[in-house]
């Protein structure tokens, strides 16, 4: 294949567009919907690019678009439980997915990135009583985690000391934030996988989060699966973080979209707002 490859695919094939992105090294991108599968009514999308670099070599890659439904999941679940990353939909951003418990596909994900690995990441599980795998939880009053969870909220709360998670995960911190987004599709790949997932927005670290997959376009490559969830409505906000980890307190480290009404729950758990700064 030569490098005029793509300028000439680009003049037979209307639907091909040329794209930069000069912080890869790459001239021309060429994106072409090759073919579609239908499954219970939905499409699959197989999706090839060809990428011009500036040495003038070629280089075709292939990436596989599903709808984030649950006809999909075991497709997911068996991606997560191979060592792959995806990227996944939940309740409020597009994120990379991959098994929390592993030492060599977390390490990707804060390359991908390019997050400082001093940076924590939160993990998704797809039930609120898979919390107590990973966490301290018999501090908190009963029913508050079956109120907050699943709905737009990470909380963070200690380590278990028989923790499984990979120790190259948030290195040196006792505590660990767990989220249990409110979207059918990640829950079920979370179940299916028999393990937790990491999950963080897919974007380069310091640009924006994406609500739709053509935001993280340059970052396709990366991922073994794409799974559309089209645009997602909560905004750019992300979910609120809040820290639990002492006894009858909470502390908001981070807004998020969901503040009023998780505040109005920790009222009703008699929680008072931590005030100290760290």
């Amino acid at each position: 294949m030569n490098a005029t490859t793509p300028t000439k695919i680009a003049q037979t094939l209307p639907y091909f567009t040329s794209l930069f992105h000069p912080s890869r090294g790459v001239e021309n991108i060429g994106f072409l919907n090759l073919w579609t599968r239908s499954r219970r009514g939905f499409s699959m999308k197989k999706i090839a690019w060809s990428l011009e670099k500036s040495d003038g070599n070629v280089e075709t890659k292939v990436v596989f678009v599903s709808p984030a439904t649950e006809d999909y999941a075991e497709e997911a679940i068996e991606a997560i439980k191979a060592g792959k990353i995806l990227d996944v939909p939940t309740n409020t951003l597009y994120g990379f997915a991959c098994d929390a418990c592993s030492l060599e596909v977390v390490n990707s994900i804060y390359e991908i990135k390019g997050r400082k690995h001093t940076s924590p990441l939160a993990i998704c599980v797809g039930d609120v009583h898979d919390i107590q795998r990973y966490a301290v939880t018999d501090h908190l009053p009963h029913g508050l985690l079956d109120c907050l969870l699943p709905r737009p909220v990470i909380v963070v709360l200690r380590r278990c000391d028989s923790n499984i998670l990979e120790k190259s995960l948030n290195p040196g911190l006792e505590t660990i934030g767990v989220q249990v987004p409110d979207y059918k599709f990640i829950r079920a790949v979370a179940r299916g996988s028999r393990s937790s997932l990491e999950i963080t927005s897919a974007n380069l670290s310091g640009q924006p989060s994406s609500i739709n997959i053509k935001d993280f376009e340059n970052l396709w490559d990366h991922c073994a699966y794409i799974y559309d969830g089209g645009i997602l409505p909560a905004g750019r906000a992300g979910s609120i973080v809040v820290d639990l980890t002492k006894l009858g307190k909470y502390k908001i480290l981070s807004p998020g979209s969901a503040k009023e009404e998780t505040v109005a729950i920790f009222e009703r758990h008699s929680l008072l707002e931590d005030g100290t700064v760290d």
